[in-house]
């Protein structure tokens, strides 16, 4: 028999998805799927388009992290330029890269999986949002929203405004930093790293009720991709690809950007318009690997400042190998808020950071280039080819998203397992099954480009494949 359960608010993920849960005769979970089911295809929009407008372009994919997609975009522009970068051109990419990670997070964190934590997953929807968080944890919601504007405040100083800017250009950015505004960010940072450091506080004591989810969201063996500098440590903006294994040996290392296409590909299934990419020697979908702040402190032997690497050690003592449980993104992206912090203010205070040299310019010198960054959501790709005039002929985006596709919807699977009992889908069961995709923190808009509202349509079908229960979310 169908039945509808219709659950408000709209689910706390950016994008469009649904998941079906299949169940066997003895009505257990047979197998899931996470489905992404808009498509709008950036791909395709930009061919023919010259290639200086790429960066501006491809910040419009998403609206989210528009800043990730700037600077990855400029970076494979300057690959086609064949240009050296000015020093501190590369200081204030870096900078704004971070900024936009300290936003990203927060909203993450504080506005979409916080109000699990501290309302609790079986709670009311009504009230498990961030307007109830306001009157029931009022410290904790505003610290989440000064968190966020922090991040936002820096890329609109720097940039220019908080949603797409264009500062970011092919050969540099196309202005220099003020020492105004450098003191101005200077100035909130303590602010700002005492609200990511209560915050941890109270998070590694609240991660004890939440056994049973830690075991349950994604908990599984699988590899790690992400950039790390060169001696090994956390890298966001520049460095070479590494990827790691469930017991945190390396197994590729020192792999340059440009090489990515040997070591990743790409794979489409039927059910999906996410690319899901997979590590290219084991094939698919035994290559299966994880990207963002889980596997970025997974593969590393430091994060490079002080009380982000404090905090790093202790994070890694949760597992022997890697550590596994993608619950534990969200603990991850708490010490990247603080990483990011941190690297900065250090920035900031280089000698050169106010200099006027900010920009190389030069004409088409390559007909391909390729941009490689780390996104909030993991490792970031931009590949173009361009003819004689410069003008965009090919390009393919594997988005941080995709990188985790397969993880995603295995981790779909292992929750509905394990919470989803009978034929009939609880509040506590469904809200579980989001909460692992929440771990994850999935862009979908940005990675299958889709556009409006973020609803999440969840189906239970039996052996025949008749519906037994669903939910419409948004």
């Amino acid at each position: 028999m169908e039945r509808t359960i219709t659950i408000d608010p709209v689910t706390r993920i950016e994008g469009h998805a649904k998941i079906t849960i299949l169940l066997d005769d003895e009505g257990l979970v047979q197998d899931a799927h996470f489905h992404v089911t808009q498509f709008r295809g950036f791909e395709k929009l930009c061919e023919g388009r010259p290639f200086y407008e790429m960066p501006s372009l491809m910040a419009r994919i998403c609206g989210i992290c528009p800043v990730s997609h700037l600077v990855a975009s400029a970076k494979a522009c300057d690959a086609l330029m064949a240009v050296q970068i000015p020093p501190t051109a590369i200081h204030l990419r870096t900078i704004l890269n971070l900024a936009q990670l300290v936003q990203s997070h927060a909203l993450s964190f504080f506005h979409l999986a916080s109000p699990d934590f501290l309302l609790g997953m079986d709670s009311d929807p009504a009230g498990r949002n961030i307007l109830a968080m306001a009157h029931s944890h009022p410290t904790m919601a505003r610290d989440g929203i000064r968190l966020r504007q922090f991040g936002q405040q820096i890329i609109e100083w720097l940039g220019g405004k908080r949603i797409h800017p264009a500062w970011v250009v092919p050969g540099g950015v196309n202005a220099p930093l003020s020492e105004e505004v450098r003191d101005q960010i200077l100035a909130d940072m303590p602010e700002a790293v005492s609200i990511v450091q209560r915050t941890l506080t109270w998070f590694k004591r609240t991660m004890n009720q939440y056994r049973e989810e830690i075991q349950t969201f994604a908990n599984f063996p699988s590899l790690f991709l992400g950039l790390v500098n060169s001696q090994g440590m956390l890298e966001h903006y520049d460095g070479t690809l590494r990827i790691v294994d469930a017991m945190g040996n390396i197994i590729e290392d020192q792999i340059a950007t440009q090489r990515y296409p040997e070591i990743i590909a790409e794979a489409v299934e039927p059910w999906s318009y996410l690319k899901s990419a997979y590590y290219k020697p084991m094939g698919y979908p035994q290559g299966m690997y994880r990207a963002g702040p889980l596997a970025r402190l997974n593969i590393i032997h430091s994060c490079g400042t002080t009380l982000a690497d404090e905090e790093w050690v202790m994070f890694r003592e949760l597992n022997r190998g890697a550590v596994l449980s993608s619950f534990h993104y969200h603990y991850a992206r708490l010490i990247e808020i603080l990483y990011g912090l941190e690297r900065i203010e250090q920035l900031l205070h280089d000698p050169d950071i106010l200099s006027k040299h900010v920009r190389a310019f030069a004409g088409p010198n390559n007909r391909e280039g390729i941009g490689v960054s780390e996104a909030p959501r993991g490792t970031l790709i931009h590949h173009y080819r361009i003819d004689e005039r410069g003008l965009i002929t090919w390009a393919n985006l594997i988005i941080a998203t995709g990188n985790n596709a397969l993880a995603m919807n295995r981790g779909v699977l292992q929750v509905a397992r394990h919470f989803v009992q009978g034929q009939q889908l609880t509040e506590g069961a469904l809200n579980r099954v989001e909460a692992v995709i929440r771990a994850f923190d999935p862009c979908l808009s940005c990675s299958t480009h889709a556009v409006g509202q973020m609803p999440l349509h969840v189906q239970l079908l039996d052996a025949q494949g008749t519906v037994l229960d669903e939910s419409l979310r948004g």
